[in-house]
């Protein structure tokens, strides 16, 4: 079957918001608890009151992953295509102002102390923001939607520059550049065969570019998560294996390849991988939200089932097909600019 362009941008926009959804009722708890409170999670739920992340989410409703998805993907849209620092930050500060997420249990600790640090004044460039959490790569999907493969240089300095306002650190952008790469070729029509192979090579390179960390390497973690994914054994042993051995905390050397081996584990199917997200612990919302884009951008909007997409569309009455057509247009022009 051929997807179009346009379908497999609205299936990563879709994926990101399956993804997260699913998995927010239990994240960043521990996989022992999340058996024991939910035994297995198949639909969306609420968010528990026990929950310090998730008790302000209703069932359905997206986490700050998504929520800055868009704030990137709105300020993508205001500046026609261009990556400007300052118009993302205002749009996540805008967020974050309006959702009180300075007072809640919502933001990451990099991107909260950016933004402070953005409302009084400070200017993105003078930020270090040399935080290893995943803020950057949770909300990266815009950008693999947009910015095509032509050019790995260009591609890691995009990135670089669309995570800049909370995430300067070596290993903060090779996490995103990892999961926007992943995005772009999918929209490109590139199998997963062909992404995975190519992945920690991209990692590598984007990881090396400037380093400013002494961070394990995110080519090898995700090689290593990889392999996890493809044992010949069930699926709740390479689960297990994989939040045991890769990890799923909130860090990007863990959550990136977490996320990678939950495509593989799930062979791409977007339902079955927010589902497998949800049940893993850790950072449930965030690894779901970038392996469910994944792989809605590798099948499309076609793969995301039909009754989960409409429960989305009554929750959050988002124009997702506005935004694709949109994404679309931009990376045309962008397609083009290469090609002459």
């Amino acid at each position: 079957m051929n997807i179009s362009k346009q379908d497999k941008i609205l299936g990563a926009f879709y994926g990101q918001a399956l993804g997260d959804s699913m998995g927010m009722p239990s994240e960043l708890w521990p996989r022992s608890r999340v058996k024991a409170h939910f035994g297995w999670i198949d639909r969306f739920l609420p968010g528990p009151k026990e929950n310090n992340a998730a008790c302000y989410f209703d069932a359905c409703q997206f986490t700050d992953d998504t929520s800055m998805a868009l704030a990137l993907a709105d300020a993508i849209i205001e500046c026609d295509g261009d990556i400007v620092p300052e118009v993302i930050a205002r749009n996540v500060l805008s967020w974050a102002e309006g959702f009180d997420a300075f007072n809640k249990n919502i933001f990451g600790p990099s991107s909260k102390a950016a933004m402070r640090a953005i409302k009084e004044g400070v200017a993105i460039s003078e930020l270090e923001n040399n935080g290893v959490t995943n803020g950057a790569a949770m909300r990266v999907s815009p950008m693999g939607c947009l910015v095509p493969t032509n050019n790995l240089d260009d591609f890691i300095d995009l990135v670089a520059l669309a995570s800049s306002p909370t995430h300067k650190s070596d290993v903060a952008i090779s996490g995103a550049v990892a999961i926007a790469w992943a995005v772009s070729k999918a929209v490109e029509g590139h199998s997963w065969q062909e992404i995975k192979d190519q992945l920690p090579a991209i990692a590598i390179a984007a990881q090396n570019k400037n380093i400013t960390t002494f961070s394990a390497s995110m080519g090898a973690r995700i090689e290593l998560a990889l392999s996890v994914a493809s044992e010949n054994s069930g699926t709740e042993e390479r689960m297990e294996k994989i939040y045991n051995l890769v990890g799923a905390g909130v860090s990007t050397i863990e959550s990136v390849p977490a996320a990678i081996a939950m495509v593989e584990l799930a062979q791409t199917d977007p339902n079955r991988c927010a589902i497998l997200c949800a049940n893993l612990g850790g950072d449930t919302d965030t690894i779901g939200a970038m392996a469910t884009a994944i792989c809605g951008a590798l099948n499309g909007i076609q793969s995301i089932d039909t009754q989960l997409k409409q429960q989305l569309d009554d929750e959050n009455k988002l124009d997702f097909d506005g935004y694709a057509k949109t994404f679309l247009r931009l990376r045309d022009i962008k397609e083009q600019a290469y090609a002459s």
